[in-house]
This record gives C-alpha cells, sequence and structure tokens, in this order.
C-alpha cells in the first residue's frame, strides 16, 4: 500500500483509509472480514462517524475489533462528531467531549488517532472548539484533529484558535464529483465549472500541508449511487474497463488510481463492506495511471477541457 505523509507531519499514514458508515449493517463475523481485508491490503486506517448507523457501526466496530488478532497500535482510528441528525451541527465544548467519551464506550478503545468536525457548524466558537480539543489531548483521548467539508475560510478560522495543527479536511471527490480541479482548469471563463465551490481548498492544503480526504470515491451525485458498472455511465466505464484489462484490476482500482494520480497526495476513503471491493480498490494504490489515461478518464466522465 501506498503511504503518504499525514499533513504537516513526518508520520506515514496508507493513501487509503476504510471508513465503515455501512458497518451497522454487517454482523460481527463479516464485519471482521472486512477489517482483515483491508489490513491485509495494507490500509491500516479507519474512518468512522459518530451517526454512523446512529452509532451501531461503531458498536459492531468495537465487538469486532476486540476479537482480533491485530493491535491496536497497528491501526489508525479516526472519527468524526458534530452531527445531531435532523436536529442541527454542534461544535459545542459539551457536545464534543461529550460525543468522544462515547466514541471510545462504543468502538471498546482507550483514544482515537484522530477526531474530525463532521460539517461546519454556523454557530462554532473557535475559541471553545479550542478548550475541547486541548482538554481531550491533555486527558490522552485524542491524539490529532481534523475537519471535514470546510471551506478555506473555515478552516483558517478555526486554526486561528487551536493549539494543534489541523491535518485532515474531508472532501468528496471522484471521477464523478470533480468540482475541486475543474474550475482551476476553466480559470477567467463564464461557464459552469468555473464556478469555484471549494474556495480553492485543494491549492490550499497543498501549500499548508494539510492531508484531503477524499469520501465517495466511487459514488455520483450526493449518496445517489455508484457509477461502477452503471448503465447511466457508459462512455466512463467503457474507459474504466479499458484501463482495468491493461492493467488486470478491476475497475475499482482505476477508479481509486484516478483520484491518488493527482499529487496533492490525496488519502481516498474507501466505504464498501464488501471484501473483495476492499481488496480491489487497494490494488489502486500501485497503479500510477499516465497524464493521458488520466485525462481520458476526466474526459470519459463528461468533463471537457476549454
Amino acid at each position: 500500500m501506498k503511504r503518504i505523509k499525514m499533513g504537516c507531519t513526518t508520520l506515514s499514514i496508507p493513501a487509503m483509509a476504510l471508513g465503515i458508515m455501512r458497518m451497522n449493517q454487517k454482523s460481527v463475523p463479516e464485519a471482521q472480514v472486512a477489517i482483515q481485508a483491508a489490513y491485509d491490503a495494507g490500509i491500516n486506517f479507519i474512518d468512522s462517524a459518530d451517526i454512523y448507523g446512529g452509532g451501531k457501526s461503531e458498536e459492531i466496530f468495537g465487538q469486532a475489533f476486540s476479537q482480533m488478532q491485530i493491535k491496536r497500535e497497528e491501526m489508525f482510528i479516526q472519527s468524526k462528531t458534530g452531527i445531531v441528525p435532523g436536529k442541527c451541527y454542534d461544535f459545542s465544548k459539551e457536545h464534543i467531549l461529550h460525543s468522544v467519551d462515547e466514541i471510545l464506550e462504543r468502538m471498546q478503545l482507550d483514544y482515537l488517532d484522530s477526531l474530525v468536525l463532521h460539517r461546519p457548524d454556523a454557530l462554532m466558537d473557535p475559541e471553545e472548539v479550542a478548550e475541547a480539543f486541548d482538554q481531550l489531548q491533555a486527558a490522552g483521548k485524542v491524539r490529532f484533529f481534523g475537519v471535514s467539508n470546510f471551506d478555506t475560510a473555515q478552516f483558517k478560522l478555526l486554526q486561528s484558535c487551536l493549539s494543534q495543527r489541523l491535518m485532515f479536511n474531508q472532501l468528496q471527490f471522484s471521477l464523478k464529483h470533480t468540482g475541486m480541479i475543474d474550475f482551476g482548469m476553466h480559470m477567467n471563463m463564464v461557464d459552469k465549472p468555473s464556478v469555484d465551490r471549494d474556495s480553492q481548498f485543494l491549492d490550499y492544503a497543498r501549500l499548508h500541508k494539510v492531508t484531503v480526504q477524499a469520501w465517495s470515491p466511487f459514488q455520483y451525485g450526493m449518496f445517489e449511487g455508484t457509477f461502477i458498472d452503471n448503465d447511466g455511465f457508459p462512455k466512463l466505464n467503457q474507459e474504466l474497463q479499458k484501463l482495468a484489462d491493461k492493467y488486470e484490476v478491476g475497475k475499482n482500482a482505476i477508479a481509486a488510481a484516478w483520484i491518488l494520480r493527482h499529487p496533492a497526495n490525496i488519502q481516498m476513503l474507501v466505504g464498501s463492506m464488501n471484501p473483495q471491493h476492499i481488496r480491489d480498490s487497494a490494488k489502486g494504490a500501485k497503479i500510477r495511471l499516465t497524464r493521458q489515461e488520466w485525462y481520458d478518464l476526466y474526459l470519459a466522465a463528461g468533463n471537457y477541457l476549454p
């Protein structure tokens, strides 16, 4: 598995992480198979969130992982907080501290390697978040911190009050969600791709050594479905299959390789619980697409160059 530097540190993490959003749909033995498949492929990074399955995903993970032979220190385990489903976003100190205690209990852990704030809270008080982070770090409950779906200004605002460096920002990115790179190639134009919807965060991340974590790498829309083997995307799947045949892997591996080819050293979150899909996706970390292959996929996905 390809390794990348984590944020501004010298620590290395795998270029892929296993997202456990759907682990609530699995039995404990099935969850163990998925975790083991990821680990055997070099994916020793787990991404979770307190709302996944209403907490059930973390409970299943905790039960499964506690019975496995993998040592805790061999895994990097991350969870997210801040969303109160259907009610509000909550970055209050009280909510963050309480949420972490519940996460640790569900996952049967003494500490998290990373805590990520899930979606921007319009009422965020950066100084209050800083107090929560300091308390969690001092208590040994969380080692590192990050955010998810933050724009550049929100990221900089929070960072200005923290004593820790933010390591991550989770953002949607895939062959069918390319806004972070579209606007740069359509600079100074008035067409739809020229609109910057991500506040140039990808460039900011490269300048300031922040690890972008790409979620929904095989999805189109907002959880509308996968574009892999989807009849609605014939040209893209034809191109994926052509390269899959060339590199002797599955389409998932090629779609993953497309993300990892970007020089920003993006970490991709694999959300599948299917062991075969996990193994195939992991193969993408060993493939370096040519520049033309990367652009061929970009164009096959329905994008165009000005």
